[in-house]
């Protein structure tokens, strides 16, 4: 047998002992005033440069990580698209403009951008009026079919629909398929409601109630939205109550479907740069024959990736994971899956008990063992996108979903970790420094109906490990 497979044999053998190491005394104290049991944990650490754990803890239990899986979509993305990689979304036409107007159908074809903004669809759609676009004679066709249809529904996680995170995968995603609105409280009357997305045939109908009291933590679930026809328009209905102490805050919800959602911000961007319209906007494909009129290039997925693992974006996860299929032919969630496990095999990662569903973590099915986890990150840090992909992760106490935590604790500023969190899950896993400077990987998963509680014992690693010597 030769060095590497011995060696792999004999990490694995370790992963699988149910406890390689008694955890940090710190750690079992915030778990016991937790009341959260160490069978429902699973902690690996190791440092970087060592054969094997410092700490194993059910480090082969099948577990389900929260966000935490968002680590090896990213990964698998900077590795299988490279970290330069862009999307692009282009407008195609039937027929060439001949005085202004354009005969025929205009076509926005999209490639699952997963952040193309109301921005970037501006500026698209203003480089069609510099080219001379005064009037489409025909309609705006909307074309998705980079991505297979999937029957989504965006109630059956959490039952709340109209938030942006719950948003299904979409091959052409206009602004997180969300609308913006300001809500301004005023003394005496109900809270002022402004609506910040342009969105062409809608009428807001405010009916917010001003609340007394403080400002509740769940504040966004105490309003609704209620969407109905008004004649050729939708009228957009804000239902429930809003406390005075809450001040002027931001509101993204999505309440429209798809096709309505793009269709008004479409139409009332297309008119305000001076553009008229013959036909209306709907869903369709781009005949073979169209020619590129206009295209709008995405950043590159370095920063969609920071983007989704520093703020846990569940909705670019969703549009990454789908475009590892995106090879010419419409990429579903089954070709992902396959891509994503071709992928780890040929890098030796043989993870039995994974179960991947949308990529995002935002699942009740995704499992991992907290074991294979901090392999996938080993062989990250030893991955030429390595930079790319630790500049990813929220820094301790200082960006990111961890800006708030460790404040001014031993670990601030010396580990870069994705958490997640879910019903009955508590979740961390990226790279910490201890006080000589050696980096570790470490996981650390928590299910359990009281994982909520569980940040304390997860902190207490991170800064145990901050001062180890």
């Amino acid at each position: 047998m030769s060095l590497r497979p011995l060696l792999v044999f004999c990490s694995l053998l370790i992963l699988a002992a149910p406890v390689a190491a008694q955890l940090p005394p710190p750690v079992l104290r915030a778990l016991q005033a937790a009341q959260i049991p160490v069978a429902s944990v699973a902690v690996v650490v190791q440092p970087v440069d060592a054969p094997a754990p410092l700490l194993a803890h059910n480090a082969a239990t099948a577990m389900n990580p929260a966000s935490v899986m968002k680590l090896l979509t990213t990964y698998a993305a900077l590795e299988l698209l490279g970290p330069a990689h862009t999307w692009q979304t282009a407008a195609l036409a039937d027929n060439v403009t001949v005085n202004g107007v354009l005969e025929g159908n205009l076509y926005l074809r999209g490639s699952g951008d997963p952040r193309f903004a109301i921005e970037h669809l501006w500026l698209l759609l203003r480089q069609l009026r510099v080219r001379g676009v005064d009037r489409i004679a025909g309609d705006i066709v909307l074309d998705r079919s980079v991505f297979a249809p999937v029957a989504f529904d965006p109630a059956a996680f959490d039952n709340k629909p109209q938030r942006p995170y719950n948003v299904g995968p979409n091959g052409l995603l206009i602004d997180f398929q969300s609308l913006r609105f300001t809500l301004q409280p005023q003394d005496g009357q109900p809270p002022r409601v402004l609506l910040e997305s342009p969105s062409a045939g809608l009428v807001v109908d405010n009916r917010l109630r001003a609340l007394a009291g403080p400002c509740p933590a769940d504040w966004k679930d105490r309003i609704n939205l209620v969407v109905s026809a008004d004649g050729e328009r939708q009228r957009l209905e804000i239902q429930g109550g809003y406390a005075s102490q809450c001040g002027e805050r931001a509101l993204n919800l999505a309440p429209l479907p798809a096709d309505a959602h793009a269709a008004g911000l479409i139409l009332s961007l297309w008119q305000e740069l001076g553009g008229r319209l013959g036909g209306r906007v709907r869903a369709g494909s781009t005949p073979p024959a169209a020619r590129e009129l206009a295209r709008h290039e995405s950043p590159p997925l370095a920063d969609a990736v920071r983007d989704i693992n520093k703020y846990s974006n569940n909705v670019m996860a969703r549009q990454v994971f789908l475009t590892l299929a995106a090879d010419g032919t419409p990429a579903s969630t089954e070709r992902a899956t396959r891509r994503l496990g071709e992928w780890l095999a040929g890098r030796g990662l043989d993870f039995p008990e994974l179960v991947v569903d949308n990529g995002s973590g935002l699942s009740r099915s995704e499992r991992i063992s907290a074991g294979n986890m901090n392999r996938l990150l080993l062989a990250a840090w030893r991955s030429p996108v390595m930079p790319e992909f630790i500049a990813s992760l929220p820094l301790a106490g200082l960006d990111g979903t961890m800006k708030k935590r460790l404040n001014g604790a031993p670990a601030a500023g010396r580990a870069h970790i994705k958490t997640g969190t879910l019903n009955g899950v508590r979740s961390a896993a990226g790279y910490a420094l201890d006080a000589r400077g050696r980096r570790y990987a470490l996981s650390f998963f928590i299910n359990d109906p009281r994982a909520q509680e569980g940040a304390a014992a997860i902190d207490a690693l991170l800064n145990w490990l901050a001062e180890r010597q």
